[in-house]
């Protein structure tokens, strides 16, 4: 009860200002005074001076509470009964001591109130900030595309977003929670097998995973371990990646015909060559009577015909079915993060002189990066013995088209009279390299030249704006 009616006491206080509290204590001194005095020496009210102390304690600091103690026992002795001087000198002592314990207890009251009510706001603040947290936290995996979902030791989903049940095809009315995810997707029950230790493991996987109702789907996962007082769990975000995989090989496919087209243009044309001279040879024995009227001879010559008719089937000059208006600056960054690895291998650099501003060129976006590529895994097969080991790509603009230059720090070629004829002794793999790269670069209308350097080789790319 004491410790209620202090605390409330207090409570009350600590809404006032100082002045108020002041103001009250020292009223009730000089009531508490006035009502000793006129009591006289029948009686003392010097206990009652413990009141007003700890009041005041409550805007006093403890020098000032002490200030305080003694003048209350001043006037505690000035109206004390009569007594011996070594008793009147104990009261005052007690009496100061009191008052001045009682002022600071009421100090140290206030102040451990205090440090409570500062903890309680502290933990209610945190407890505020947890909860929006949590709450955006749950926005945000709840309104994400992807699958988001976690599992126990066991396999068993122990939560999941709308996006996971959309995604594994789980029916209206049902959930994934409660399931085992190793039915759609084996390759997270074996991950739970692996032993992460306590900070567990984090990395990302493609596997094939299978819906609810049957239909397979390429996911791409990103999945990670971690340990609890239950034991091991995982998170996981799940995509599929079936239409990108499509649009891959489609487009893999598509490239892959162009190059069959381009390369069996480049037989045809030795093909007819050959025919050309073999005409050649033919029209000549031709003039010949005896030859002339030869069976075989004239059979040969047929053969010869025909076989220079079936060669005859040359490149397009351009394919406009494909050509389309592409950023060159997003070309040349996706070579950029295709190639710059590959050099760091063997202690080289890329130099990059490109305009911070670049127009928009003529081409088929995965045709012009195939042929940047190509003149880059030239130039870094041809710097691996040197001493100095830079690609230079340097981006300029002439008139109406876009020039793009790969000078490297290589040997150099030595000869370059038939740099870019397929088929060639000596080439790198089947030596069709430049000369498929030229004849896309033509069929967008552009082209592909060898400028002669001084030290190294330098090809020159040229494509129109678009």
């Amino acid at each position: 009860m004491p410790a209620i009616y202090l605390d409330n006491v207090t409570g009350f206080f600590l809404k006032a200002d100082k002045a108020q509290a002041l103001s009250t204590t020292a009223a009730m001194i000089a009531v508490i005074a006035l009502s000793d005095w006129a009591i006289g020496a029948r009686a003392s009210l010097g206990l009652l001076y413990i009141l007003p102390m700890m009041m005041g304690a409550t805007v006093l600091s403890p020098w000032q509470t002490a200030a305080l103690a003694l003048g209350c026992s001043a006037l505690r002795s000035q109206f004390d009964l009569p007594s011996p001087p070594l008793e009147t000198v104990l009261r005052f002592a007690f009496a100061f001591l009191a008052y001045t314990l009682s002022g600071l207890f009421v100090t140290a009251l206030i102040r451990n109130r205090e440090l409570v009510v500062d903890h309680l706001n502290r933990i209610r603040r945190e407890q505020d900030l947890r909860h929006e947290l949590e709450e955006q936290l749950e926005i945000l995996v709840e309104s994400s595309p992807a699958a988001i979902f976690t599992a126990d030791r066991g396999g068993v989903v122990l939560a999941a977003n709308h996006a996971a049940n959309a995604l594994l095809a789980i029916p209206d009315g049902q959930s994934l929670q409660g399931r085992k995810i190793g039915d759609f997707i084996p390759l997270l029950t074996d991950a739970l097998k692996v032993q992460g230790g306590l900070e567990g493991f984090r990395t990302a996987a493609q596997c094939q995973g299978r819906r609810a109702d049957g239909n397979i789907f390429l996911a791409h996962t990103w999945f990670s371990s971690y340990v609890t007082p239950q034991g091991p769990r995982l998170a996981a975000i799940v995509v599929d990646s079936s239409e990108e995989m499509r649009d891959r090989e489609e487009h893999g496919l598509q490239q892959l015909m162009k190059a069959n087209r381009i390369a069996a243009a480049a037989v045809s044309h030795e093909v007819r060559n050959l025919c050309s001279a073999i005409s050649v040879v033919c029209s000549n024995l031709g003039k010949k009577p005896p030859i002339a009227q030869d069976v075989d001879f004239r059979g040969l010559a047929t053969l010869v015909g025909g076989l220079e008719q079936i060669a005859s089937s040359e490149l397009q000059g351009r394919v406009q079915d494909s050509v389309e208006a592409v950023a060159l600056r997003e070309v040349l960054d996706d070579l950029r993060i295709v190639i710059e690895p590959d050099w760091h291998e063997i202690d080289g650099a890329v130099v990059w002189q490109v305009p911070p501003e670049l127009p928009s060129v003529l081409a088929e976006r995965h045709g012009l990066l195939q042929a940047f590529l190509n003149l880059a895994k030239n130039g870094h097969r041809a710097v691996q013995n040197g001493a100095q080991r830079e690609l230079l790509v340097s981006v300029s603009q002439d008139e109406n088209k876009v020039v793009v230059r790969f000078r490297d720090t290589g040997p150099g070629i030595a000869d370059t009279s038939r740099l870019f004829e397929p088929f060639q002794p000596g080439s790198y793999g089947t030596g069709l390299g430049l000369y498929v790269s030229r004849a896309m670069l033509r069929s967008y209308g552009g082209d592909l030249k060898f400028e002669p350097q001084a030290a190294g080789s330098c090809f020159r790319v040229e494509v129109q704006i678009a």
